[in-house]
């Protein structure tokens, strides 16, 4: 996370947060969830990096979404108080993933070895920011 990142304007700002929320319902649609709303108050984005939603299906269940530059994944909500403990969840979640790929991955297929640094990369990154305190407040 040491690259510099060029300010957004507020209509960039607004423009990337509502591609990615697009982008999060499209991806619960595509897994079988069917949006209902989505909570504001709890969801986060930091442009053009990272977002993440906490979005209630229209059966209840409520749910982490997480877009941006990196792999779109979901969760229960209930595994995470906040965004930032998301994140954390996410990052250890997709280290394990990555380290479960790179292992079970006796035929040395190219795209899993790729989708498997990807993964590790972006975990690493999400634990980087969840760790700036001046982030969350």
């Amino acid at each position: 996370m040491t690259e510099k990142l060029e300010p957004l304007t507020e209509e960039q700002i607004q423009n990337w947060a509502r591609e990615q929320f697009q982008k999060a319902n499209q991806f619960l649609a595509q897994e079988g969830v069917l949006f209902d709303s989505v909570d504001t108050e709890k969801s986060r984005y930091l442009p053009p990096l990272v977002a993440i939603w906490k979005i209630k299906a229209l059966d209840s269940k409520v749910y982490w979404v997480l877009t941006g530059d990196l792999p779109t994944d979901f969760m229960l909500a209930s595994v995470a108080d906040d965004a930032r403990s998301a994140l954390k969840h996410f990052s250890m979640s997709w280290q394990i993933k990555a380290e479960n790929l790179v292992q079970n991955n006796a035929s040395n297929d190219e795209s899993q070895t790729a989708y498997a640094k990807l993964l590790a990369d972006r975990a690493e990154r999400i634990y980087l920011l969840q760790e700036r305190a001046e982030l969350w407040k």
